[in-house]
């Protein structure tokens, strides 16, 4: 004991004497040749004395001794010197890893400073020249002493890493940076060598070889600690300059065009790439620059380690599991060379194995981070099977690591990663497994190992996100024997659609695992969506259909999952049929089968008969919700089969509100209990109802709320042969051709009756009245898809229950999902003309949208002002068919209907942009009947300015009045109760303010109310303070708006005005507006890409409203400026009114149709009304000209 003491004690003496000495001499800055004899005399010479004081010693003493020789090892590697000074840096390398392995040193940012900066020489030294010329076939020394330098920076980082700061992560982040730079430029030329096979490599070189890259490795693994340290708060120069260090290294990699295996190369690549995938999921600047240089390089690492014939690739559904290696390798000779296990142990990896191979939860449902790609060694020790399933092992890791690192890049930029798709995806032969030209299908579909395919899954369903359904619909398969030496994108995409719809259906046919299946049914959910169908063969989307349902009537391997698997497999069969258009192919297959007979008892007839099957009570809840949301598919995009399939659908409704089941229990107490029964009950019977519903609407060919407007937009014969059909969300598809759709005279219409009578009785009768919320306005929205034709048919008590139901629902019930729903009812029914006849019905409809218009709720608010707004058109019709036989009682009730409805939508002008969209809809359709005047302003002095209007405008009286006179009785029997002569400027205020501050749908409504109010027979437009600045909106929406919609409107808008005096001084800026717009559409190009549609709508409404405007230009003698423009226009005119005869006179030759002659009418009056403009202008020329189009119309 006293001896030990004695030589500790003395130890000591001699550190501190050392130290002191070697403080001394160092005093007067000497050269690093003094500094090293200095080492070598008192350092090197009794190094093994110092180590075992180390230990006995103050930390903060030899912490400072340390720093010291830390400094001198810094002027060392300062002077780039000789072998004597390499020599001295390996010693000190040396000597620093001893005192770590004894000492927890404590950093300052200081201390980190001065340490970072001299190992960062000490490795130039060691990796720069002076370590090559050393000894060029391999210095194990020098890299070892790299090793050690940066075993001792890691060392540091663990005991200091709470004192850390970013400043100190940023310089070791450049430290490690350049130790992986030095690194790979020693190993350019060995690199090399070992690809290219050249000369024979020795052991020490070989040795070298892999020290440096496991120094790699260790840096890399570094970075990573580094970078899961500080997330997000790198700066963004250094992420930048991380960035172009990994792309430089990475295309290093790839310049080889091939990747060397080994266990060393599995542990570089493995840490370099989870470095990179820390790189990319911490962005902090674009990867525009890098985005396709790191995919060609990635995509390499896909197949590595598969490409050697000893690896075998396995076939799709049969995998390597990751937890049970050691069955990798056959039970023969390789088996037997294992170590022993114990039977214990060998017991608890299979039960481990079983638990795993059983999970069926969705892969997809786990965030990316939960791929254990990066899992230590541990995992698969040594001793765990042969060398051979270890090596397999770890180099699955690198591929699980590229290829998440591949769906990093997707993430960062999905649009910008869409032109990597033919370099990741096959154009071809998917099925065929491919060793050296990788793909994310290869992967999917052949790696033997799970976790593998669980990252390509995983990448492949966030390819399909985002901008790819999009950037896919240009896709168009062609075959391949029809393509030429280019391939158009379209076709590349084509090719790559149809090859992932081979490989993932493969997959869902041969899939064991549950888990993985769930995931393989979720990409084929995305892929679906993201298809154009319509652009692929007639037989790819049915071929979908029938493999969904080929698997699901197979079955699945374990009963526990039946459950989850059935149901993603029927929303990916939900997904499938509800692709638009329809398809005609699949609805040739759903009429096959159902004119052969369906047996709903058995779920492996056919498509249908299986939906019915699995859509019944006594089915899993889950499974029977999404079954009836297939069957509500496939009734909203093949509307047609509806009518064969009624009894079945009736049937299985019947079967969930059977009055001896338990309300709310729904047979799902038999998988839930508690609370969550009720909720589940709930919901699947509402989706029962919302098929009955969609049943309804199927059957009775309903399209969307019946417009009643007789609108004289549409009258023109120039927009009248473009009407661009408007989808309704809530309409069923009626695109295909032979396709059955329902209308007046059709079959379909009294079918329709004996479906909603039946379920009035049978289903709804008892539903409006449930104590569930959800169900009572499933229940009210199925009135909301009634047609007119099949609501007239009906016995009257049961239309009085519809309207009786409606009501009372948006009066008395609570809940606003149900008011909203019964809003949106009597917004529908109001619409049928069988029920604005009545007054009574039209006030407590008018008195019912009133009220919720107050609601809190937007969403009833929204619903509310929609019913207005087709209230307010309902009640013009009520007005046009009101006659002095009416009684004076009707007369008082419909001029307070009006005033209400006025009140309401001005106040409804002040909401949120879709309520104030709606509340403009409501008065427009209020200003095309509400008198402008009051009842003191007789109906006879109202005719004698319309006769003087009508000779302003060369037309006949006799044929005008005609025309309007039953407006203008209908609006006289208003006239006598009207008071409010104030609405009209309150409303035009509104329609300016609504302009300025609303969305697009909200100006566009505005353009189409002051179209009606133009319309307004009692309106004396000229005598109006506020037209000249209507007129200018409207002509500055018509030249600036981005939206073609709205400018088609605004055309329309300034073509109502019928004579030059409703335009009255604005006549000439709207001539010489609505022409500049004509003259330059063609090189317009300031429009919303998604208004190119309407492009051709808008021409021909700019033709209508043209040609509206020349027809009256030869009538005013006040606007001279307008002469002289159209003299200043007359080539443009002559060429557009020539190019528009010619159009004519083909559509006769090809398709004389009844709007022919009209055009014919509108241009003829045009080009006469030019030919007298030029005539009382003396340009006789010019008339001349014109006149001979007139000649080529005859």
């Amino acid at each position: 004991m006293e001896a030990s003491t004695s030589n500790s004690s003395s130890a000591i003496r001699s550190w501190r004497t050392t130290f002191l000495t070697l403080r001394d001499e160092v005093q007067t800055s000497p050269t690093a040749t003094t500094v090293i004899d200095l080492l070598n005399r008192f350092i090197f010479a009794q190094s093994e004395t110092l180590i075992a004081a180390a230990p006995n010693l103050p930390v903060h003493e030899v912490t400072s001794d340390a720093m010291f020789l830390v400094e001198l090892a810094r002027t060392i590697s300062n002077s780039r010197g000789d072998d004597d000074a390499l020599n001295a840096l390996v010693q000190l390398s040396n000597l620093f890893q001893n005192f770590n392995h004894l000492i927890s040193f404590k950093m300052t940012s200081s201390t980190w400073g001065l340490v970072l900066r001299t190992f960062g020489g000490m490795v130039e030294m060691f990796l720069g020249s002076a370590g090559i010329r050393q000894d060029p076939s391999g210095n194990i020394a020098v890299t070892e002493a790299t090793k050690q330098c940066l075993e001792i920076v890691r060392s540091l980082v663990d005991v200091n890493q709470r004192t850390i700061i970013l400043s100190d992560n940023v310089q070791l982040l450049d430290f490690l940076l350049k130790t992986v730079s030095f690194s790979q430029n020693v190993l350019a030329p060995c690199f090399s060598s070992g690809i290219q096979g050249c000369a024979p490599e020795s052991r020490k070189m070989i040795l070298r070889r892999n020290s440096l890259w496991e120094i790699q490795t260790t840096a890399f693994t570094m970075i990573s600690e580094i970078l899961s340290r500080v997330g997000t708060s790198l700066p963004a120069d250094h992420w930048q300059s991380t960035v172009d260090a990994f792309r430089n290294i990475i295309d290093v990699l790839a310049s080889k065009g091939l990747l060397v295996e080994s266990n060393v190369m599995d542990r570089f690549y493995t840490s370099l790439l989870h470095c990179l995938h820390l790189v990319l999921v911490n962005a902090k600047g674009s990867l525009q620059d890098h985005v396709a240089g790191f995919v060609a390089a990635l995509r390499m690492f896909i197949g590595y380690g598969l490409t050697s014939k000893s690896q075998n690739v396995l076939p799709a559904g049969v995998y390597k599991k990751d937890a049970k290696i050691s069955t990798l390798n056959s039970h023969s000779s390789e088996s037997s060379s294992a170590p022993y296990r114990p039977p214990h142990v060998r017991k608890k990896n299979q039960k481990g194995t079983q638990s795993k191979d059983s999970n069926s939860l969705s892969i997809l449902d786990c965030p990316p981070a939960t791929i254990d790609y990066m899992s230590s060694d541990s995992d698969l020790s040594d001793s765990d099977g042969s060398a051979k399933g270890i090596s397999n092992y770890r180099s699955s890791k690198v591929r699980v690591a590229a290829i998440v690192c591949i769906q990093d890049l997707c993430r960062s930029d999905p649009k910008l990663f869409t032109a990597q798709w033919t370099i990741l995806l096959p154009s071809s032969d998917v099925l065929q497994a491919r060793r050296y030209e990788a793909n994310l299908m290869t992967c999917l579909l052949f790696d033997p190992y799970l976790k593998a395919r669980i990252a390509a899954a995983f990448t492949l369903a966030t390819m399909l996100e985002g901008p790819a359904s999009v950037f896919l619909q240009v896709a168009e398969y062609k075959e391949s024997t029809k393509l030429g030496s280019f391939t158009a994108l379209s076709s590349s995409l084509g090719q790559i659609l149809m090859q992932l719809h081979t490989g993932i259906l493969h997959l869902i046919k041969n899939e064991k695992n549950n888990g993985f299946l769930t995931s393989l049914f979720k990409i084929l959910a995305l892929l679906i969506s993201c298809t154009p169908y319509s652009r692929m063969p007639d037989e790819l989307l049915p071929t979908v259909i029938l493999n969904l349902h080929g698997r699901m009537v197979e079955g699945f391997l374990t009963y526990n999952d039946q459950t989850g698997l059935l149901a993603v497999a029927l929303s990916c069969l939900m997904d499938a049929l509800s692709v638009s258009p329809s398809s005609l192919k699949v609805n040739e297959m759903l009429v096959a089968e159902l004119s052969t007979g369906s047996n709903n008892n058995k779920a492996c007839s056919g498509l249908l008969s299986t939906l019915f099957h699995y859509s019944r009570p006594f089915t899993s809840p889950a499974v029977s919700l999404e079954a009836l949301q297939v069957l509500k598919a496939v009734a909203h995009n093949y509307p047609d089969i509806m009518v064969l399939c009624w009894k079945q659908v009736s049937s299985i409704i019947c079967e969930f509100l059977d009055p001896l089941l338990p309300e709310g229990s729904s047979r799902a107490g038999t998988v839930n209990s508690g609370q969550t029964v009720g909720t589940i009950g709930e919901k699947v019977i509402t989706s029962a109802i919302k098929l009955l519903d969609e049943c309804l609407r199927a059957i009775c060919g309903f399209k969307g709320t019946e417009d009643l407007s007789d609108d004289k937009l549409l009258s023109s014969p120039f927009t009248y042969d473009y009407v661009k059909v408007k989808m309704i969300s809530s309409a069923p598809s009626y695109g295909l051709e032979n396709q059955l759709v329902a209308s007046d005279d059709h079959p379909a219409c009294a079918t329709g009756s004996q479906q909603w009578c039946e379920a009035i009785e049978k289903h709804l009768s008892s539903t409006l009245f449930h104590s569930s919320a959800m169900m009572r306005a499933a229940s009210v929205t199925c009135f909301a898809g009634i047609t007119s034709s099949v609501f007239v048919s009906l016995p009257e008590d049961k239309q009085h229950q519809i309207i009786t139901y409606s009501i009372n629902a948006a009066f008395d019930d609570e809940v606003p999902s149900v008011r909203s729903a019964a809003c949106r009812a009597i917004g529908v029914i109001a619409c049928f003309p069988q029920v604005f006849k009545s007054v009574e019905i039209l006030c407590k409809f008018i008195n019912a949208a009133e009220v919720n218009s107050h609601h809190s709720l937007v969403s009833v608010r929204i619903a509310a002002s929609w019913a207005l707004a087709n209230l307010c058109d309902s009640l013009r019709h009520f007005v046009d068919r009101f006659t002095s036989t009416g009684s004076s009682g009707d007369l008082m009730d419909c001029s307070r209907m009006v005033s209400l409805l006025i009140d309401c939508s001005l106040r409804l002008t002040r909401d949120g942009d879709k309520i104030k969209a709606n509340a403009v809809r409501a008065l427009g359709n209020l200003s095309r009947f509400v008198p402008c005047s009051s009842h003191g302003h007789g109906m006879q002095e109202y005719n004698t300015s319309f006769h003087i209007d009508t000779e302003h405008a060369g037309k006949s009286p006799n044929h005008v009045s005609a025309e309007t006179e039953r407006c203008l009785v209908s609006t006289s029997f208003l006239q006598r109760t009207w008071e409010d002569s104030r609405w009209l400027e309150r409303m035009v205020q509104a329609f300016l303010s609504c302009v300025t501050t609303g969305n697009v749908k909200v100006r566009w409504n505005v353009c189409h109310a002051l179209s009606n109010l133009f319309l307004n027979e009692t309106l004396k437009l000229q005598d109006t303070d506020w037209a000249p600045s209507v007129f200018s909106i409207l002509l500055l929406l018509l030249r600036d708006s981005s939206n073609f919609k709205i400018r088609i409107q605004a055309a329309a808008a300034l073509a109502a005005p019928a004579t030059t005096l409703d335009y009255g001084e604005s006549y000439s800026d709207v001539v010489q507006g609505v022409e500049h717009t004509l003259e330059n559409l063609g090189t317009d190009q300031m429009f919303a890409p998604s208004s190119f549609k309407y492009r051709v709508a808008l021409e021909k409404q700019l033709t209508s409203t043209m040609l509206h405007l020349l027809g009256l230009a030869s009538v005013t003698h006040r606007h001279h400026s307008v002469h002289d423009f159209l003299i200043k226009k007359a080539s443009f005119l002559e060429e557009w009114l020539r190019s528009l005869c010619l159009s004519l006179v083909n559509q006769f030759e090809a398709e004389h149709d009844s709007t022919w002659y009209q055009k014919k009418e509108v241009i003829n009056r045009a080009i006469q009304s030019l030919v007298k403009v030029y005539e009382s202008q003396n340009h006789q020329a010019m008339a001349q000209r014109f006149e001979k189009l007139v000649n080529k119309l005859v």
